[in-house]
């Protein structure tokens, strides 16, 4: 998949990094909430890949449902 073809990360995202990461850094997710989907990201790649699943899978993956 090029760039072209991924869903745009919404503008103006409040990041927020997992607490289950470690306080030296490493492996850390970061997860966004926006008006249409939550976004995923690796904090140590914050420009790079982004997840972007639906409200609804979000609420399922963490127990919310």
């Amino acid at each position: 998949m090029n760039s072209s073809e991924s869903p745009a990360v919404e503008p103006g995202l409040a990041w927020r990094k997992s607490s289950y990461s470690g306080a030296e850094g490493g492996q850390c997710v970061e997860v966004a909430a926006g008006t249409e989907a939550v976004h995923v990201r690796d904090s140590k790649s914050a420009a790079g890949p982004v997840i972007r699943v639906s409200h609804e899978a979000w609420a399922g993956f963490v127990g919310n449902s």
